[in-house]
């Protein structure tokens, strides 16, 4: 198997498996469990904090499932109108997951520090969401792309936090919430330097393609 198909294969099982996983919060008692454990009753008892926490994972995970698709050229080129309205659903599930996103990060466990943390991974995350569909709206589609693998790779702090989190607790022992508070960046910040690293790669690539034609 070639290391591009591979990585690829690997890509979209991350993005099935950690985008399924809200559908646990549905099907079993949380309380008590996973991130919940962190919590006070008083906060789980909140209707406005328990809404926002529900769009945050529904939505998230809709955007988690459909978003690695749109980084697939054959569908890209056989199925475009596909491509569109998948386009649109994930627009709309990032928008509604990132302002959900940014009302639970004001009561993360873990204090001030993982408050930053997780609220700027949502401000930037609608930012560069916004971002993709103007610049489609204006027909610059190389743009569009950049701001897209900027914003998946922000859908994506939610795989790494869920690496992340066993490692550093289970592996390490190290404490959940010292852990945490490093993970609250660390889940997302690479990410998005990696990504910034695709892009520059696909530039690259793009004016060496266009000097060869010449």
């Amino acid at each position: 198997m070639k290391r591009k198909t591979f990585v690829w294969i690997l890509f979209a099982f991350l993005a099935l498996s950690v985008g399924g996983y809200p559908l646990t919060y549905y099907i079993v008692d949380m309380h008590g469990k996973g991130l919940w454990a962190s919590k006070t009753a008083e906060l789980l008892a909140s209707t406005a904090w328990h809404t926002a926490f529900y769009i945050h994972i529904t939505f998230g995970g809709i955007a988690l499932l459909t978003g690695w698709t749109q980084f697939s050229q054959k569908i890209r080129d056989r199925y475009l109108n596909t491509h569109r309205t998948i386009g649109k659903i994930y627009v709309g599930s990032v928008t509604l997951s990132s302002i959900a996103g940014f009302y639970i990060a004001l009561f993360a466990s873990g204090g001030i520090v993982c408050t930053l943390g997780f609220g700027s991974l949502a401000v930037v995350w609608f930012f560069t969401v916004l971002m993709a569909y103007t610049r489609i709206l204006k027909r610059d589609i190389k743009q569009h792309e950049n701001w897209m693998i900027r914003n998946y790779a922000l859908t994506f702090a939610a795989v790494t936090l869920r690496i992340y989190l066993p490692i550093s607790t289970d592996l390490l022992h190290i404490d959940f919430i010292a852990a945490y508070r490093v993970i609250s960046w660390l889940c997302w910040v690479p990410n998005l330097i990696v990504a910034e690293m695709i892009i520059i790669k696909r530039s690259r690539t793009l004016a060496y393609s266009v000097r060869a034609s010449e």
